[in-house]
């Protein structure tokens, strides 16, 4: 390997390429932005003294603003403070036995709840898979999963990844897995986070049918609460059950309070997760007013009125995808998802799109390099209750103007953005 002026090594040219993008991004007020306003009304943002309807919220059912939610967090910071400073492995809050109880019915199975879902991964993987398992990736699985993935590899667990979606490379994996490892875990999301696409649940739970070694861990972070009996979110509305199938998923999304939570399909694995895993005996608890936050929102969870708020998100996102369409916007797919990606191509037009919609008072995610590939650039759309169909609609007619003219602008044509993202076959299938 040569020193000095040496060809630059993997991890440089990855630095080099994440600083373009964000000191490109900041300069042009996209990303890395901190919101000027005093209070949230959930629909807008202010950013550079110029309010625009805010289209980034992960909030789908718009919970974070929700009346008795905040009543929650303030009851239980009257009652045990703002902090409760303390490892599990020692003394608990006592609100966690409350949203933990709530959660199990949920979901009919045992639940543990950690800061965040990220922190739960580091406790979850680590015990239950074992030393002659062997891991299969979904190459699109959540970036929080990998994290937990490659403590692993310490272990010398073998690890694989595979190409999206394709159920027929990880039946082939299995089968030949299968011949030398114990088990076979499938690591995947049920919501993608990014293009919002879904993981086909049942065919892997088909497959999980016919191969006993098979075992299938699962990331519904962003189907939760829109979907599924009492919000129990898309996979388990897809598979209620199966005792070989380990969800994991997130309160800081559509449940509007923070957290994750891990399902297991038994109270064995329950047990040792959530009394000896790593990060429930180093790491703080989650804050009194946030867990208060938490048990109002399972209590809606647990109440008829769930549905409603499911039923007016459906009829948002089946708006969303009937204007789309009527409007020719080159989406990455028209699931029943409120994640809705516009396909871009380069970061240059996404720059170019997202500057334009913000000059038109409307703020979305740019998803550019590393949490896409980099000819995957888009814009990442959530929608929340917060925004009414007019402001869809807005939000809309706005992409389909200024998308030839940002074309226009950086030399991109529709041709290049169908080759990037393999629209034209999508569409067939």
């Amino acid at each position: 390997m040569e020193v000095g002026n040496s060809v630059k090594s993997k991890h440089e040219q990855i630095l080099e390429l994440l600083d373009e993008v964000s000191i490109s991004g900041k300069k042009l007020g996209i990303i890395l932005q901190t919101v000027e306003d005093d209070e949230f009304d959930g629909r807008h943002v202010t950013l550079k003294g110029k309010k625009l309807k805010n289209f980034s919220s992960c909030s789908y059912l718009g919970l974070d603003l929700d009346q008795r939610l905040m009543g929650g967090a303030i009851d239980a910071i009257t009652r045990f403070g703002v902090q409760f400073s303390s490892s599990r492995s020692y003394l608990s809050s006592p609100l966690y036995g409350e949203l933990e109880e709530k959660l199990a019915k949920i979901f009919d199975a045992p639940a543990a709840v950690f800061n965040t879902t990220t922190l739960g991964h580091l406790s979850n993987l680590p015990i239950l898979i074992g030393d002659e398992d062997a891991i299969v990736m979904d190459v699109s699985v959540h970036s929080s999963v990998q994290m937990a993935v490659s403590l692993l590899k310490e272990r010398n667990i073998h690890v694989e990844i595979i190409r999206h979606n394709r159920l027929d490379l990880l039946e082939d994996r299995v089968k030949e897995l299968s011949l030398t490892h114990k088990k076979i875990w499938y690591l995947s999301d049920g919501v993608y986070s990014m293009f919002g696409d879904l993981a086909p649940v049942k065919e892997i739970v088909k497959l999980m049918d016919i191969y006993e070694q098979l075992n299938l861990y699962i990331d519904d972070a962003h189907g939760m609460s829109w979907s599924g009996d009492n919000g129990s979110g898309y996979v388990r509305n897809e598979v209620p059950k199966h005792d070989r199938m380990y969800l994991t998923t997130s309160l800081g999304k559509a449940f509007g309070a923070s957290g994750g939570v891990m399902v297991f399909p038994n109270e064995e694995e329950f047990r040792r997760v959530h009394d000896y895993g790593k990060t429930s005996i180093f790491s703080i608890q989650i804050p009194p007013p946030i867990l208060g936050a938490a048990v109002a929102s399972a209590k809606i969870h647990l109440s008829s009125e769930i549905y409603t708020l499911q039923k007016q998100l459906q009829d948002r996102i089946k708006y969303f995808n009937q204007t789309a369409k009527l409007l020719d916007i080159p989406m990455f797919t028209d699931d029943i998802s409120p994640v809705k990606f516009v396909c871009l191509g380069k970061p240059q037009m996404g720059y170019n799109m997202v500057s334009r919609l913000i000059n038109n008072g409307y703020y979305v995610n740019l998803s550019v390099f590393p949490s896409v590939s980099y000819n995957n650039t888009g814009m990442r759309i959530p929608l929340s209750l917060h925004m009414s169909k007019e402001d869809i609609n807005g939000l809309l007619n706005q992409i389909a103007q200024q998308l030839p003219l940002a074309m226009a602008d950086t030399n991109t044509s529709m041709k290049e953005v169908n080759r990037y993202f393999k629209l034209d076959k999508r569409q067939k299938v």
